[in-house]
């Protein structure tokens, strides 16, 4: 289970990753963020993001609509 969820279907980059830096920034450390997003770029863009900024990719799952479950470090 997720403490917040996030909708950036039809947002194309760099929306997505702005939308993830805005919510994560209002969230306590350890709790989880679940994006979801159909940008092609997605899965590309949360990896560089996450690598950047030190937060744990808990999972990402790949498809029309993809989802990114990210924990804030």
């Amino acid at each position: 289970m997720t403490d917040v969820k996030l909708d950036c279907t039809g947002l194309n980059c760099p929306v997505p990753i702005v939308r993830i830096s805005q919510a994560i920034k209002k969230m306590e450390t350890g709790q989880t963020l679940e994006v979801t997003a159909d940008d092609p770029a997605f899965s590309a863009d949360v990896d560089a993001w996450i690598n950047k900024m030190g937060h744990e990719l808990v999972a990402l799952d790949d498809g029309a609509v993809q989802r990114a479950v990210i924990r804030k470090v």
